[in-house]
Formats: C-alpha cells, sequence, structure tokens
C-alpha cells in the first residue's frame, strides 16, 4: 500500500476512536497556549494546567508577564520542572512579544521560532490550535507510532514532521497528529503497549 493512502486508513480506523482530539492544554488565547506549551516540556500538560491558572492570575499578558519578578514565577512553576529555565523562557518570551511582535503572538513559523522556548513542536501546536493552520506535531507519542506503523524510519523530530508532510492531506494533519498523540498516551505505549486491544495491530511491526 502506498504511504499516503496508509494514512488514510490509518486516520479513518483511530478517528472512529478519538473523534473530538483537543490539546491537552488548557487556554483561553494564543498568549496563554504559548506560555504554556514552553512550560510542557519534559513534564505532563497535566501539571501543566495545575499552575497556569495562577500564574495567569497574575501574569494575564505579555507585558504583566515580562515585568514580573523572576522568584515569584520560580515559584509558581516549580512544580513543572527546570523552573530556573522555563522562567527564563517565557518572561524573555513574554518579552520579544512586547518588544517584536506588538504583545501579539505571531502565526508565522519563523517568527515563532525566535521566541525562546519555543521549538517546532511547540510552534505547530501554536499555530494549529490558534491559527488554524496545518500542522505536523511530533513528541514522543507521535514519534513512537508513527514509526511503529511505518509511516517513518526516522527518530530525528525534524525528519518525522518532513516525512508526513509529503503523505498526508493538509486537512487532516493537524486531527491526525493529535489523534495519534492520543493513540501513544493510551494504547500503543512506550513499554507494555496493548497490542491486542489495539486496532492498528494488523499493521504494526511491534506486534508482529
Amino acid at each position: 500500500m502506498d504511504k499516503s493512502r496508509h494514512v488514510k486508513e490509518v486516520y479513518k480506523l483511530l478517528q472512529k476512536l478519538y473523534p473530538n482530539a483537543l490539546t491537552f492544554l488548557d487556554y483561553i488565547n494564543p498568549f496563554q497556549l504559548l506560555v504554556a506549551v514552553v512550560l510542557s516540556a519534559q513534564t505532563t500538560d497535566a501539571q501543566v494546567n495545575k499552575v497556569t491558572p495562577v500564574l495567569f492570575s497574575k501574569y494575564s499578558d505579555p507585558e504583566a508577564l515580562m515585568s514580573a519578578q523572576t522568584a515569584e514565577v520560580e515559584k509558581i512553576i516549580r512544580s513543572t520542572g527546570f523552573y530556573k529555565m522555563k522562567t527564563r523562557n517565557i518572561t524573555g518570551a513574554a518579552k520579544k512579544l512586547v518588544l517584536d511582535y506588538h504583545s501579539e503572538v505571531p502565526e508565522d513559523m519563523d517568527d515563532l521560532l525566535t521566541l525562546p522556548g519555543v521549538g517546532r513542536k511547540s510552534a505547530n501546536v501554536i499555530r494549529a490550535h490558534c491559527f488554524n493552520k496545518p500542522a505536523i506535531i511530533v513528541d514522543t507519542h507521535f514519534s513512537r507510532v508513527t514509526k511503529r506503523i511505518g509511516f517513518t524510519d526516522s527518530s530525528n523530530p525534524e525528519v518525522i514532521e518532513k516525512d508526513l508532510l509529503l503523505i498526508t492531506d493538509k486537512a487532516i494533519q493537524t486531527d491526525l497528529s493529535m489523534i495519534i498523540n492520543i493513540h501513544g498516551r493510551k494504547i500503543c505505549t512506550s513499554r507494555n503497549p496493548l497490542c491486542g486491544e489495539c486496532v492498528l495491530s494488523s499493521i504494526c511491526w511491534h506486534s508482529d
């Protein structure tokens, strides 16, 4: 089967299981999602969702966050891990938004990548969920599942993104990213995947 058809088959099967795939991070505007995705590095989305209400109640916009006391921000986000680096990143990103982007989160990929703490995965999350841009969002779950089912041979996130962009219709790129992410969390886990319960088991090397 050609890989483009393979993608469509997988999408059809998984969409039935996960019809309402959304981001796991809580946010109400692009600025909040930007901060949340930076905080989500090396921790769970659930943990980020515990601290962001407190953070945004004190610093509701880029101007407020760029002027925040470092110790105060560190105290609020400490439980997300790497809190000193993350504090530098989110306050630095806020400052850059104010100085370079009129306090608005940009939608252009190259512009987003200039913000401290924002890589391609984070930028694609923002573009997809805030600006309705088609995006392949590569995280550890997406990487694992797409390699197991033969969409890519690479473990490099940028290569995986390029591979999937070539074989995935723009109309389903974001939704495919989210449902594969969920499938990786629920079924196709890193250790002890539930292959007996997986609708993709017939096309996956891991279940052979």
